[in-house]
Order: C-alpha cells, then sequence, then structure tokens
C-alpha cells in the first residue's frame, strides 16, 4: 500500500461530516447576511438594497468560508493526521 492510499482514522467519518456542514455553512450566511440588510432597509428605507447587497456578502462569506474549511482538511490530510 503506498503512502498517498493510506486512509487515516475516521477518515470517511471526517468527509462526511464535511460535505454535510459546508451546505448548511452557505445558507446560514447567505440567510444572515439579508436578514441584517432587511433590518438596515427598515431602519433607512432603502427596500430591497441592502437585503440584495448583505446578501451577497453573506453568500461571498460563505464561498470563502467554504473554501478555507476544504483546503484545511486537505492539509490535515496531507500531512497525515
Amino acid at each position: 500500500m503506498s503512502p498517498d492510499n493510506k486512509q487515516t482514522p475516521g477518515g470517511m467519518a471526517r468527509q462526511v461530516a464535511l460535505a454535510s456542514e459546508l451546505p448548511i455553512i452557505l445558507v446560514a450566511e447567505c440567510i444572515a447576511g439579508a436578514f441584517f440588510g432587511y433590518l438596515l432597509d427598515r431602519w433607512l428605507h432603502t427596500k430591497p438594497w441592502m437585503m440584495l447587497v448583505l446578501g451577497g456578502v453573506g453568500f461571498a462569506a460563505g464561498v470563502w468560508t467554504i473554501l478555507s474549511r476544504l483546503n484545511k482538511d486537505d492539509q490535515r490530510n496531507s500531512s497525515g493526521g
């Protein structure tokens, strides 16, 4: 068995946990951004602009978080633990 094919303990469980966590992160950050934008829209009377802008910022933050978590998991797997 080559070192590239060696599985770490709990590797499959970690992958399943990561795969189920990532969509939740993306949706939650989009909703959080849109919600704060909605509150600002009500306060500033700018409907729907702040909700759209902050929803987009939430989406971008979600993508950034997903990419950083995948990168961290990839580094953890390549280092062997």
